[in-house]
């Protein structure tokens, strides 16, 4: 699978697999890492990792601890960990994930959220200018 991280599903802890040949409707759920091959139309959410193979096809919203896609998934995506998405993946919907990693090659139509804690932006405030030699002089006078 993801042999770069230790977090992707592999074939020790996978607890479901959908196959290429096989098409799910309804509200998925479960406590285990998922793997879909196949096409999953509905809801999906489950409490470890996910892995969307290269040929799949969700339409589903996502709820997952890491996903990892290189399918096609039309649905938001919404993660406590990571969103690893590869150069073969077409995503239409919004992900909320702490890290987003994309590869060269995905298409994603949607916004991306990595919230970050109580992290707040703060307006820009005006940078103050510099004094001259000019604001010296005028104040030895």
């Amino acid at each position: 699978m993801f042999s770069k991280n230790d977090s992707a599903p592999t074939s020790k802890n996978v607890e479901t697999i959908i196959g290429p040949s096989v098409k799910v409707e309804g509200d998925f759920k479960g406590e285990g890492d998922l793997v879909v091959e196949g096409i999953l139309l509905g809801s999906l959410d489950t409490k470890n990792n996910l892995k969307i193979g290269q040929n799949a096809l969700v339409e589903a919203n996502i709820k997952a601890n890491n996903a990892f896609i290189s399918g096609k998934v039309k649905g938001n995506i919404a993660t406590k960990g990571k969103v690893e998405i590869t150069g073969t993946a077409i995503i239409l919907g919004d992900i909320k994930a702490q890290v987003i990693s994309i590869e060269s090659g995905a298409l994603i139509k949607g916004q991306l959220n990595m919230p970050v804690g109580d992290f707040k932006v703060e307006e820009a405030q005006p940078t103050p200018e510099p004094e001259t030699d000019d604001d010296l002089e005028g104040e030895e006078k």
